[in-house]
């Protein structure tokens, strides 16, 4: 490994590690991770024959065994108590549900700061064999601005690691046993996260199709063994798990994009393009039509240009960039879920070894991306948006977008970009061409 080589991992894991100490610190002195004591404590729930997705059986369990705190506002409570996550996740918190909270924690903190960590180097690895610099740079601001996943426990930082770890196994080609598991257990408790990747191997064809499929058909083993056990314990759970949904989702509720909801004044709590056109219109009706036919219109696309174009390195990963930012804004999601632009990363620097405007946009845009569903720089914007005067006037509205709203119109331009790009793939020869002065790089 040479010099250059060595200062890059060590950046990357003191990027890391910075992120794992203040996050773990920050759970620790908040007496736990929110997200993860929704998971634990429903998980806790079905061990003892109770349905976890009936909101005053949870609670229940989840007073008697000490959940509840002084401090919980009913928010707070909510977020523990309105179990909305998929039968699948009980399968794999089961066995650290029978430990005690303090090291159920700390085995789930530990095992998603692993994943994150190597989900982190792949990347790295694979980028820094076009561009070190770029690979080093971005990954690094990807890692020490993922505070929160470790502060939450949010089971995003487990997918997202399995997600990156099953592209990396596929398109390498190494552990591919390993990377199909992975695949599998990210579609299984985030579907919404892994999924159009998923999608992307099994339109790829050939052997990536067939990797796709043995990801899917472990996905459905896990989730009838899942749905089983629960219908067992709760014969009427999917009732309660689509009233929980409804709730969340209502026009004022939790997962709400619009202005009403009770996240509606926090920077970009919610990424899908659904929250900046509710600035405008701030109607179920309105928006969520719009950001279909937004984002079905560049998927389409999408789907037309990976079916047609003929496999290669260069291909994949352009296909993944351009996708993945696309997953974060057609249906819901929140920044900690944007951490899967780690994907993005090897796309942006092949793209700046070939030189050209085009290397340099790659590298803006991903920058731009990376920066802001960054946890510090949404911080900052946080409290700029605190002292934003909001007017109702289409200036006024146009300024809340920038401020409050950011990421959804950053995603967009990620995603438009990388799709271009790999439109572009259909010039003769060109994915030769780029791949040939990538080599002349090195």
């Amino acid at each position: 490994m040479t010099m250059g080589r060595r200062l890059g991992l060590f950046l990357l894991l003191a990027c890391g590690g910075v992120a794992i100490f203040y996050g773990t610190g920050y759970a620790l002195k908040a007496s736990g991770s929110p997200d993860f004591r929704a998971l634990y404590y429903g998980t806790r729930c079905l061990l003892q024959h109770h349905n976890p997705y009936n909101e005053n059986e949870l609670e229940s369990v989840y007073r008697r065994e000490g959940g509840e705190r002084a401090t919980d506002s009913v928010l707070q409570r909510q977020v523990v108590t309105l179990y909305v996550n998929l039968p699948t996740t009980f399968l794999f918190v089961a066995p650290l549900a029978m430990l005690p909270w303090w090291v159920a924690q700390g085995v789930w903190l530990l095992i998603i700061a692993g994943l994150f960590l190597l989900a982190g180097w792949l990347m790295w690895r694979v980028a820094g064999e076009h561009a070190p610099g770029v690979a080093t740079l971005l990954i690094c601001l990807v890692l020490i601005n993922s505070e929160v996943i470790f502060a939450g426990g949010n089971s995003a930082g487990l997918v997202v690691g399995l997600c990156v770890v099953a592209v990396w196994c596929f398109l390498k080609e190494r552990f591919v046993t390993a990377g199909v598991l992975c695949m599998a257990v990210s579609l299984a408790i985030k579907p919404h996260d892994a999924g159009l990747v998923w999608l992307y191997f099994l339109l790829a064809g050939g052997v990536h199709r067939k990797r796709a499929l043995q990801s899917l058909v472990l996905t459905a083993v896990l989730a009838l063994a899942a749905v089983v056990w629960v219908s067992q314990v709760a014969p009427h759970w999917m009732h309660d798990w689509g009233s929980n949904m409804a709730a969340i989702n209502s026009h004022g509720g939790m997962n709400d994009p619009g202005r009403v909801s009770a996240v509606s004044h926090d920077v970009d709590l919610v990424i899908d393009l659904q929250s900046v056109i509710s600035v405008f219109r701030d109607n179920p009706q309105i928006y969520n039509p719009v950001t279909y036919l937004v984002c079905g219109a560049m998927l389409l696309v999408w789907l037309i240009r990976t079916v047609r174009v003929r496999f290669s390195q260069t291909s994949a990963w352009l296909a993944i960039a351009a996708v993945v930012p696309l997953t974060m804004l057609v249906t819901y999601h929140r920044p900690w879920d944007a951490k899967l632009l780690l994907l993005t990363v090897p796309a942006s620097a092949m793209l700046w070894a070939g030189r050209g405007a085009t290397g340099w946009l790659a590298l803006l845009v991903t920058m731009a991306g990376v920066v802001v569903t960054g946890d510090i720089p949404l911080v900052i914007l946080s409290i700029l948006g605190g002292k934003l005067h909001r007017t109702m006037t289409l200036p006024g509205k146009m300024l809340t977008t920038v401020v409050i709203h950011p990421v959804p119109l950053i995603l967009l331009a990620m995603s438009a970009f990388y799709l271009w790009t790999y439109l572009k793939r259909a010039e003769p020869d060109y994915g030769r061409m780029l791949d040939s002065r990538v080599a002349e790089s090195f």
